[in-house]
């Protein structure tokens, strides 16, 4: 079995590459490391490719930019995959802003080009493909809350988010409108031409070897911070804001069950769901039980668009995919990234000792 896997370096892309290729696929990814133009340095994915390639042998990496249409035309025509995990995009909700070009092309252009040429060479391959929550923009705003000691909740009582809410009338940001269109035309390609694509909603996914930086990655940025002793930033809220965090490994899991039961044009929210969510300050209090002292400052302004609280009802999920099950709670999240980051930063002390 032959597997395309596009933002392969990044967080979810390399977690699927290691999954796959454990299971004795053939894999193919494309990443040109557009995450180091984004973000410079600290955000590049040029280590987990080199890591990919070197662990394993069934893997074949392209340099290939999604905007490049004829580029993808050749790489699908070449490889006819039989399935499709689209993960590249520019990722960061502040940063497009300052280029929307870049933004708009890479997440809605790029998908486009990915979705024409699997229509053309491999129609019938399941392709997952990983949209966003904020295509909800800051609808989830406008539910009533709750202002508890330490976070925010939904003030009727509900799980969280499913997706019956609209996507219409609010302010997406404009990461979150490239999205929009991204997440639209893959259901349409789906319902349109009855091919088996996901869209899969998520909001904070994580794992140890996200390369996060202030403008994406929370998680694996704030506990990059605790262990680094570099200032964070809290932005509005009170810090009482809420996101449910999801281990890249569970995400690549359902992509495989998604694989096995397709189904045409669907979308689904993915997150941690209520058992996984948590503030910033409860984050901040995580870390100091764990022993890791987080260095903030707090700003009023609150980032534009941001959600107050976003959990994820993972209902539909589950009920279409009922043999997929969350692997990683909190702890087991937190420490997994610490424990990357605390190997990080002690490889990087002997280099520059020695």
């Amino acid at each position: 079995m032959k597997a395309l896997i596009t933002g392969s370096g990044g967080l979810i892309g390399s977690e699927c590459v290691r999954l796959l290729s454990a299971e004795g696929w053939q894999v193919a990814g494309a990443d040109n490391d557009m995450r180091r133009q984004f973000f410079g340095e600290q955000g590049t994915t040029r280590p987990v490719v080199d890591e990919l390639r070197a662990t394993f042998p069934n893997y074949r990496h392209f340099d290939l930019d999604i905007r490049d249409r004829q580029s993808v035309r050749d790489l699908f025509r070449d490889q006819r995959p039989d399935f499709i995990i689209h993960t590249a995009a520019q990722p960061s909700h502040d940063r497009a802003a300052a280029i929307p070009y870049d933004d708009f092309d890479v997440n809605a252009g790029g998908t486009m080009n990915i979705l024409v040429a699997a229509r053309d060479f491999c129609r019938e391959s399941p392709l997952c493909f990983t949209s966003t929550n904020k295509v909800y923009g800051d609808r989830p705003n406008q539910i009533p809350l709750t202002e508890l000691e330490t976070r925010y909740d939904y003030a009727d009582g509900r799980v969280g988010i499913d997706e019956t809410m609209s996507i219409d009338a609010c302010l997406h940001s404009v990461f979150g409108a490239s999205k929009v269109a991204a997440d639209v035309m893959c259901q349409e390609f789906g319902r349109y031409f009855q091919m088996p694509v996901g869209v899969f909603r998520g909001g904070c996914f994580t794992g140890p070897q996200h390369a996060a930086v202030e403008l994406h990655g929370y998680l694996a940025y704030i506990v990059y911070c605790a262990i680094t002793g570099t200032e964070y930033t809290v932005y509005g809220y009170k810090g009482k804001q809420v996101r449910d965090q999801i281990h890249c490994q569970d995400v690549g899991r359902l992509f495989l069950e998604f694989f096995h039961h397709p189904r045409c044009g669907e979308a689904y929210n993915l997150g941690g769901g209520r058992e996984n969510s948590l503030s910033i300050r409860e984050t901040i209090d995580m870390l100091s039980s764990m022993g890791l002292h987080l260095n903030y400052q707090y700003k009023e302004m609150n980032r534009t668009g941001d959600h107050l609280c976003y959990i994820t009802d993972l209902g539909k999920v589950r009920s279409h995919f009922p043999n997929w099950k969350l692997g990683h709670d909190l702890p087991k999240i937190i420490s997994s990234i610490a424990d990357r980051q605390t190997a990080k930063a002690a490889r990087q002390s002997v280099s520059v000792t020695s």
